[in-house]
């Protein structure tokens, strides 16, 4: 069954739990290779924008924003 982008999110931050402190990472880090390929681009975006979101709203003690990778993508230090 496909996952919208909101339960795709709880997904990923239910995967926080499993970094260690000071673990640097994108989105895509939280999901399997195989998990994040199945995710149609769109709702890929979406997941970084609601991500991204989540952090600076209620994430703040658990997740610092980094730095964009070379790629353009928001990475993330896990506090």
């Amino acid at each position: 069954m496909k996952k919208n982008a909101n339960e795709l999110l709880e997904s990923a931050k239910e995967e926080i739990k499993n970094l260690d402190k000071g673990d640097k990472f994108v989105v895509k880090d939280l999901f399997k290779g195989y998990e994040w390929n199945k995710i149609d681009r769109a709702d890929r975006l979406r997941l970084g924008v609601l991500f991204l979101s989540w952090v600076q709203s209620e994430g703040k003690e658990l997740i610092k924003i980094d730095d964009k990778t070379h790629s353009g993508q928001q990475s993330y230090i896990k506090l």
